[in-house]
This record gives structure tokens, sequence and C-alpha cells, in this order.
């Protein structure tokens, strides 16, 4: 079974940078599709990035296109999600989750819902103040 535990988050101010991790257990992640999502008080878990199973393909929101990036290093079984220029709207929960796709590019075209990942992390607070 699947395991993923979300690390990094912090108060930072605005203006700074964070770099979130996803490390996997249980399972190699060579075939597994990851999103970052993030979730604030009183609103919906909003998906942020994806990132195929080889690192070829890649999705970014709006929201964060040109400000956050992904990654992942297989060997490590980790994932990463560098944010930088980080404003107090970024203020919330980051989740990571996995999707279980056979084709080493493809990530879904409903990459930014929930629906599409079948495992989750517990989480890691974000909270960017001054």
């Amino acid at each position: 079974q699947l395991q993923l535990v979300e690390s990094g988050g912090g108060l930072v101010q605005p203006g700074g940078s964070l770099r979130l991790s996803c490390v996997a257990s249980g399972s190699t992640l060579d075939y597994y599709t990851i999103g970052w999502f993030r979730q604030a008080p009183g609103k919906e878990r909003e998906g942020l990035s994806s990132i195929s199973s080889r690192g070829g393909t890649k999705k970014y929101a709006d929201s964060v296109k040109g400000r956050f990036t992904i990654s992942r290093d297989n060997a490590k079984n980790t994932v990463y999600l560098q944010m930088n220029s980080l404003k107090p709207e970024d203020t919330a929960i980051y989740f990571c989750a996995a999707a279980f796709l056979s084709s080493p590019d493809f990530v879904p075209t409903t990459w930014y819902s929930v629906v599409s990942y079948a495992y989750w992390g517990k989480g890691t607070q974000v909270t960017v103040s001054s």
C-alpha cells in the first residue's frame, strides 16, 4: 500500500520561498503520477500541479504558474514542490497525491481534480505572513 508523507511547510514572509517534499513508502513511485493540492480554511481542495511518472509532463494551475515548480527524484521516491514569491493567499495545508498510471509521461486531463488520485498524504501547513 502506497503511503505519502509531506514535509517542508512552515511560516514564511511574503515574497519568501519554501520547498515541499512528498516522500513515498510501501511502493516505488515509478508508475505514479503525483499531484500537489492545497486547502485553505473554508475552501475546497485546489489542484496546483501535477507531474507524470517520468517527469516529462508537468501541469500547473494559473494561480501558481511561474511561481511554483514541481519536480521528482524517483531514485529517492520523492516529489518536490518549490514555491517562490509566496503570497498570504498561499496560506493553506498542502497535500500530495498519487495516481497509478501505466503511461510514463501521461497526466490525466483532470489532473486538478481530487477524484483523479487514489492515495493522499496528511498534509503540511504553509503559512505566509509578516
